[in-house]
């Protein structure tokens, strides 16, 4: 037997070491996985006589014998553990610790149509986008890993949606995966992820990241979405962000399942010159400034069927046009095109709760039990710099929010998710959901109702899947989609929009999409 774990080991290293440099990555990894496809069976084999061998030293009974079956017992302990160590060792070659892809692609077909204050209509009525998330994974440690995302979202047959001497707010740097804009790949999110089981010796498992954290598809929009929630409650926070976050577990702590609190922090825009400035990246002297924001989700209880959750966020210096670019030809103001100046008007709180149900009652029939029911609120409230109006007022002003939504089984097929969702905002409500995946604008951010219908189901299994959904938004007032300030963010109700800015105020939006996608 050891003669043949030897030479098994013997021709592994042969094939390891022969390896020549014009092979092919894929002959490398075919060789180093009929490597480890032997080891196996070695294992394999090697466990099966250690069983054996087990066995008989229940009906030895001579003292020689017994001791022979304990050292052959030994032996192929041993051989099993270097076999071990040679399979980890292999693994971490062909795909165990490498930086693993997973794709996610979606062919989609919108028909956007809009009211607009005047009773007139614009519309598309099929637009056609293309969206590719690469996504990427590796874990150094059983402590320490690495998750990044690249992300391309652009329409049929254009590199960019705008000339190049246009500057538009598409490319904001809180939607740039987000706006179906151009062909460019960018990084989405980027980010190191430390997670330990305990704190300063406390039963408390915690967990730290800093990079361009995942903070779109946040929890309850990523149920329409059809992804795995990121941490941010979305009713008021839907936007790419780079920043850190620490996650800590007080389950053993207070008794409650599920319970956790988080810190995040975060900086949406940074006031630095450019690069070949006479003093590069040093602040600018202009009239925006940092953007921070800083933020805390608590969790008070989760039993995977009843669960509850908060989120309080501050951001400073946010921002809107201080003139819309246009000349009052409606003409752009510059030669080089559209190109609005911003600057910074004041922070904003907001707060919100939700609590959902994750099968509603115990046992009383199948379609009740794989049914989820989801109630948030929300309420937003800025604070003006000072001699700066935020949403047309010098005062402090008060939004607020509701969203009822409820997901449950297909009636088609097994395993297939039908949904229906609706929102509510004031006057003043405003979050930050401009990441929101509609193309009519984020319905949680509306000032007025939204309704949507949606039907996901599978194709092949969960890789590939179909998506059919209905967006529809009654504003009550305007700005819903607008910034922090008096020039985009005021809200008028629609009823008494002066008749110069009827044609450019929306009324009412409607988006029908259908998808194929793609995740593997």
């Amino acid at each position: 037997m050891n003669q043949r774990f030897l030479g098994s080991i013997i021709a592994a290293a042969l094939i390891t070491t022969t390896v020549v440099a014009d092979d092919t990555l894929i002959q490398r990894f075919d060789k180093m996985e009929k490597e480890m496809a032997a080891l196996k069976a070695e294992l394999n084999t090697l466990k099966e006589e250690k069983e054996t061998a087990s066995k008989k030293t229940a009906v030895v009974v001579t003292p020689a014998a017994e001791k022979t079956v304990m050292t052959n017992t030994a032996d192929v302990s041993k051989e099993i553990d270097d076999i071990k160590d040679q399979l980890a060792d292999l693994n971490k070659k062909t795909n165990g610790n490498n930086l693993k892809f997973g794709v996610d692609f979606r062919t989609s077909y919108d028909n956007l149509q809009y009211t607009m204050a005047d009773g007139s209509k614009q519309s598309n009525d099929a637009l056609l986008t293309n969206r590719l998330w690469l996504n990427m994974n590796y874990a150094a440690t059983k402590n320490l890993s690495f998750t990044g995302q690249l992300a391309y979202n652009k329409t049929f047959g254009e590199r960019s949606l705008s000339p190049d001497n246009v500057q538009n707010n598409d490319g904001f740097d809180w939607v740039s995966g987000e706006s179906a804009y151009d062909d460019t790949l960018r990084v989405r999110s980027a980010y190191f992820f430390y997670t330990d089981d305990e704190l300063a010796g406390l039963d408390i498992p915690w967990t730290i990241s800093i990079g361009r954290r995942p903070s779109t598809e946040g929890h309850l929009i990523n149920l329409r979405d059809d992804d795995h929630a990121s941490s941010p409650l979305a009713h008021t926070v839907n936007v790419e962000f780079d920043g850190a976050s620490a996650k800590f577990g007080t389950e053993e702590l207070i008794g409650l399942d599920g319970s956790y609190f988080k810190l995040c922090a975060g900086r949406g825009m940074s006031n630095a010159e450019p690069r070949f400035n006479p003093a590069p990246y040093a602040t600018s002297q202009d009239t925006t400034n940092n953007i921070d924001m800083v933020g805390i989700i608590a969790v008070p209880y989760d039993d995977k069927q009843y669960s509850t959750g908060f989120q309080y966020t501050y951001a400073n210096n946010l921002i809107d046009i201080t003139d819309s670019g246009f000349n009052t030809n409606n003409i752009p103001a510059t030669s080089t095109g559209y190109n609005p100046t911003m600057e910074a008007v004041g922070g904003l709180h907001t707060a919100t709760a939700f609590a959902m149900v994750n099968g509603i009652g115990d046992g009383i029939n199948d379609f009740l039990d794989d049914t989820t029911f989801f109630v948030s609120g929300a309420m937003s409230k800025t604070d003006p710099h000072v001699g700066k109006t935020m949403l047309g007022s010098t005062e402090s002003e008060t939004g607020y929010s509701y969203w009822i939504g409820t997901q449950f089984p297909s009636l088609l097929t097994d395993e297939g998710r039908w949904g229906a969702e609706f929102n509510h905002g004031s006057q003043y409500w405003r979050p930050i959901t401009y990441g929101e995946d509609t193309l009519i604008g984020s319905k949680i951010a509306a000032r007025g109702n939204a309704y949507e219908l949606y039907f996901t189901e599978p194709l092949v299994d969960d890789i590939l899947t179909f998506q059919l959904r209905y967006t529809y938004i009654d504003y009550d007032y305007s700005g819903s989609n607008g910034f922090f300030g008096s020039t985009s963010g005021t809200p008028m109700a629609i009823s008494d929009v002066p008749a110069p800015m009827q044609s450019s105020i929306v009324d009412k939006a409607q988006d029908i999409r259908a998808y194929i996608r793609y995740k593997f």
